[in-house]
């Protein structure tokens, strides 16, 4: 099998975990009143949602 064939893997999948991670810990803050915490959680979340879906469109394309 040639190199050209293999998929490309650029750990999507990483960017994906910690966005759940973040997503639980913002509901958790939210939950006990933190709102500055949950608010910071929610956005870095989202970030992390943005570049998953950026990589994987990139994986997907190449």
């Amino acid at each position: 099998m040639h190199a050209f064939a293999l998929p490309l893997q650029l750990g999507g999948g990483d960017f994906l975990y910690w966005a759940i991670v973040f997503f639980v810990l913002a509901i958790l803050a939210a939950a006990v009143g933190a709102r500055g915490v949950a608010g910071i959680s929610m956005e870095i979340a989202r970030i992390f949602v943005l570049i998953f879906i950026v990589l994987a469109i990139v994986a997907l394309l190449l």
